[in-house]
């Protein structure tokens, strides 16, 4: 079957203007050139969106990063069933919404959540959540006031004050002791057997988003715990917390690509070739 010639492609031919003998009062001279390659018949077979510009594509889904340096506390302003069926959390907040559009990621209690509705006038936006994220995370225990943490993610010009977020909360924990010294306050939360093997001693973990130095590890407990100084106590929520109060946490990613690239024979397999 002959090719259509409506899909032969026709390169356009650049003009670029010469400003030479230019002067206020003349036009510009426009210099033609002719390409060092032809259209050819086999881009008749490429996939039409292969033509499409690349700056146009979008990824698939929201790829989000955070450093876990909380930037304000925000406060719960309704939780519950939208009319559309979902799940909607609003927030008030101030920080956060400097730049904001729909679709943008803001972490809050280290959970990635999507911006669905803001208002800048009365400084508030709303985010969705899904019955995964209810079941996973600490958020279905907020109420109306309750005050969370909120983080932007990260744009190329952020400084990494941290360590890398993804806003994938891994299980909860819960706090089993609050003691303070001096002004300082140790922390220790329990967590299952399974996500402990991933927390280190000086490690880094995310406690509700914010990103915290592992002390100790206790294998016994079943526990970690950690320090808040000062400053620190006053800018997240985890000191505003209960002994018995859940917490959101997300391990550090490295150990688990360790813990997949050993489980794969990746390692070994390597060592035998080499």
């Amino acid at each position: 079957m002959p090719l259509s010639s409506s899909l032969t492609l026709t390169p356009t031919l650049p003009r670029i203007a010469s400003t030479t003998h230019a002067s206020h009062n003349s036009h510009p001279t426009y210099l033609r050139f002719t390409p060092n390659f032809k259209p050819t018949h086999l881009r008749a077979f490429l996939p039409l969106t292969s033509l499409a510009p690349t700056r146009h594509r979008r990824a698939a889904g929201p790829v989000c990063l955070f450093t876990g340096i909380v930037e304000e506390m925000g406060s719960v302003k309704q939780l519950g069933t939208a009319p559309h069926g979902g799940f909607d959390l609003k927030i008030a907040a101030s920080t956060v919404l400097d730049g904001v559009n729909l679709g943008d990621s803001i972490a809050v209690n280290g959970t990635c959540l999507t911006v669905t509705e803001f208002d800048g006038k009365v400084s508030d936006f709303t985010v969705g959540l899904s019955p995964e994220t209810l079941r996973k995370t600490s958020l279905s225990e907020l109420k109306p006031g309750s005050p969370v943490n909120l983080e932007r993610a990260v744009t190329p010009s952020s400084r990494m004050g941290g360590h890398f977020v993804q806003g994938h909360v891994d299980s909860t924990g819960v706090i089993v002791s609050k003691v303070p010294e001096g002004d300082s306050l140790w922390v220790k939360v329990r967590t299952e057997k399974s996500l402990l093997k991933y927390i280190v001693p000086k490690g880094f973990i995310a406690v509700d988003g914010t990103s915290l130095t592992v002390v100790d590890v206790f294998d016994d407990e079943e526990c970690f715990n950690f320090m808040l100084v000062a400053y620190t106590q006053q800018k997240v929520v985890i000191p505003l917390k209960n002994v018995g109060d859940k917490v959101n946490l997300e391990v550090d990613i490295l150990g688990k690509y360790v813990e997949r690239l050993l489980g794969s024979g990746f390692v070994s397999s390597y060592t035998d070739s080499s």
